[in-house]
Order: C-alpha cells, then structure tokens, then sequence
C-alpha cells in the first residue's frame, strides 16, 4: 500500500478545508478592516489622534499539571513532558491590540461574554491616549460578545469615541490580534504544564509586559487589490463547482 501510494503521490492523510462566503457585505466589511489598517476611514486619512485597536477572546486556556517534571531541552534533545496530567481548571485570556503602535492590552476572565469584553473595553478606554483620543476603532469579529449593531451602540453608549468594526462573517483571519494569540500559543500556552490558573495568569502578564518592551507593528501586506484578487478566484472556483455538479446530475 505504501509503495502504491508512493508511486502515485497520493497523501490521503492530508486534507485542506474551505468555506464558502455567505456575508453578502464581505467585500465592504473587508474593505473597512484594511483601510483601517492603512489608517484611513471612508477614504479620509486618519489623524495622530486616533487608533486602531484588534480585539478577541482566546478561549478555555487549561491549567494542566504534568504528573511528572517536565525535562528542560537538551543538545539535539527537544523538551519532554509528561503526557499525564490534572486538571487545574480553565479561563479566558482576553486582548485589544493597538495595530499602528504594537501595544498589547490583556485580561484574564473566568469566561468569556458581554461583560468581560466590556471589562476589556473600559480597561483601555479609560487609559491615555485612548481616553482623550478622538476615536478609537475597535476591529471584532462576530463572536457572541461584540456581534452586531447592539454591541456597537453599547461600545459607542459607554465611550463616545469608540467605534465598533466587524470583520465579515467567517473572517476573523483579518483581525490582526489573532497573530498575536498564534505568538501567546506558542510562546505561553505550549507547553501547558502550571499548577494552577493564578500561573496562567502571571505568565500571561509576563509575556504581555515584554512583548511591549520589544514589540514592532506586524507587517501586515494583504491589501484590498489582494482582497479583490482572492474573490475573484472564489468566483471561480464557485462557478466551475456548480458546473461540476450540474454535470454529474445531468449524468
């Protein structure tokens, strides 16, 4: 079988996966984030004084307790950990990243919800520059804590200079505070080895006070002529599917 599979070049353990776009606003949802990006809204450049802030919640971050040390790396040795663990409970790690200034803004929550964004919210919102800015964009995705124009007249009613920005549906791949979450996950989160949650929570404070320390803009290049470029070869892709299948019914 292997040699068969060899021969042929096959990898059936591998897969990739795809979504269709349903938000019929997705390209205009779309624009807005990259615009935002480029520090510009509804084609007017943005002022020093206003910010551009990615937010999100990461999710159930365990407290898992290895039954056994974990042995630190070695020459041409990687770390080991003990499969074995306890379970020390879970919280959520919530984070507003300031996009043109690299400055992360975390909490940790007992769960995620309205209120602990709202925490999220204030935590920032209350603090300098953004206190006195003239406006703060908050980029979300669509996440039951911030979804729809409800959580944009709360953010707006509780700061006046706030502005609630979704991403499209399915595209919280646009919210740049996701590649800082992959950067938690690796450098934080993995291996999960503490004792309890009070240790999740002073690492992640550690991490968030040196990532500022040191930090710079992530070089974000995915423009709106890439983002044209994608939906095209979607179309496609879209069409040839549908053709594919009228095919095989009409066989």
């Amino acid at each position: 079988m292997r040699r068969w599979l060899r021969d042929d070049a096959l990898k059936p353990w591998q897969h990739r996966s795809w979504i269709f776009i349903t938000d019929p606003d997705f390209r205009a949802k779309a624009e807005r984030v990259l615009d935002l990006y480029a520090r510009t809204w509804e084609a007017v450049q943005l002022g020093e004084d206003e910010y551009v802030i990615s937010a999100d919640e990461k999710t159930s971050i365990q407290a898992r307790c290895r039954c056994h040390p974990s042995l630190a790396p070695g020459q041409a040795r990687a770390m080991r950990v003990n499969h074995t663990y306890g379970r020390g409970g879970a919280l959520a790690y919530l984070a507003a990243y300031d996009v043109h200034a690299a400055k992360v803004s975390g909490r940790t929550e007992p769960r995620t919800g309205i209120d602990p964004f709202m925490n999220l919210v204030a935590q920032v919102m209350t603090q300098e520059p953004y206190a006195s800015a003239k406006r703060v964009f908050w980029n979300v995705d669509n996440g039951s804590s911030h979804r729809g124009q409800k959580a944009a007249n709360r953010l707006t009613a509780a700061f006046p200079n706030a502005v609630l920005v979704h991403t499209p549906v399915h595209a919280s791949w646009l919210n740049q505070v996701e590649i800082y979450f992959s950067v938690v996950q690796r450098k934080v989160v993995s291996p999960n080895d503490f004792t309890d949650l009070t240790q999740v929570g002073d690492r992640l404070r550690a991490f968030e006070d040196r990532y500022n320390a040191t930090a710079q803009p992530f070089q974000w290049n995915f423009t709106t002529a890439d983002l044209d470029d994608l939906l095209t070869r979607l179309d496609r892709h879209t069409a040839d599917h549908q053709e594919e299948s009228s095919a095989v019914l009409a066989a």
